[in-house]
C-alpha cells in the first residue's frame, strides 16, 4: 500500500449491495474514490464525493459500452510498484491502494439460450482484469472482489490505519479463485 497519506480506491460494482456504506467509510478513513460509469453515478446520487474513471482515461466507453475500464493509465495506476508508485504520485498521477470489483453475474443467466446473442454481451472483460491486476499486485494493492468483503476492510482500515499484508494475500487468492470459475462458467456458451 501507498505511503503517502491520502489512499485512492477503484469502484466498479455491478450489484450496488453495501456499495454507499463502503464509499461512504472509506471517504470517512481520507480515501479518494475513483469509479467506473454506473458505480460513479450511484455514489454521485448517493453524495460522495467521486471521481469518474472517464476523467482519468478521457473516454466514457467505447464500443458501445463494451470498453470502458481497459485503459493503460488505469493499469499503471494498479500494476505500478515501489518506486514507481512514488514516481508517479510526484507526477500527479492516481495510483490505487484499493481495486473494489464485483463481476456481471454471467452464471445467473444460465436460463438464456446458449444461441441468445445477447449472452456474449454479459461477458464481463474489464472488471476481471482490474481484478487479476490487483491481486497480481496485491503488495501494494487490495483486490476486493465482492461487497461482502468490505465491511471487514472498512473494520480493518478502522482499526490499523491499513490494509494488512495477509488480507491483501487472501484477498488475492480469492479473486484468483473467483476468476477462474467466472472463466470456467463461460466454456458452456
Amino acid at each position: 500500500m501507498s505511503s503517502n497519506l491520502e489512499r485512492t480506491a477503484l469502484i466498479s460494482a455491478y450489484c450496488k449491495d453495501g456499495l454507499e456504506e463502503f464509499a461512504a467509510g472509506l471517504v470517512q478513513l481520507g480515501w479518494k474514490i475513483v469509479a467506473s460509469g454506473g458505480t460513479a453515478e450511484a455514489l454521485r446520487n448517493a453524495d460522495i464525493q467521486v471521481i469518474p474513471t472517464s476523467e482519468i482515461t478521457g473516454i466514457v466507453s467505447l464500443l458501445g459500452g463494451r470498453v470502458k475500464t481497459l485503459h493503460p493509465q488505469l493499469h499503471a495506476a494498479i500494476l505500478a510498484t515501489g518506486e514507481q508508485r512514488r514516481e508517479m504520485s510526484l507526477q500527479g498521477d492516481i495510483v490505487f491502494d484499493l481495486v473494489a470489483v464485483d463481476l456481471y453475474p454471467f452464471h445467473e443467466t444460465s436460463g438464456m439460450d446458449p444461441d441468445d446473442p445477447e449472452l456474449v454481451e454479459l461477458i464481463d472483460i474489464g472488471g476481471v482484469t482490474l481484478l487479476r491486476a490487483a491481486a497480481k499486485n496485491h503488495a501494494h494493492v487490495a483486490a476486493v472482489p465482492g461487497p461482502e468483503f468490505y465491511p471487514e476492510l472498512i473494520a480493518e482500515l478502522d482499526r490499523s490505519g491499513a490494509i494488512g499484508e495477509d488480507t491483501r494475500l487472501r484477498l488475492a487468492r480469492r479473486v484468483f479463485a473467483i476468476t477462474s470459475e467466472y472463466d470456467l462458467s463461460l466454456i458452456h456458451i
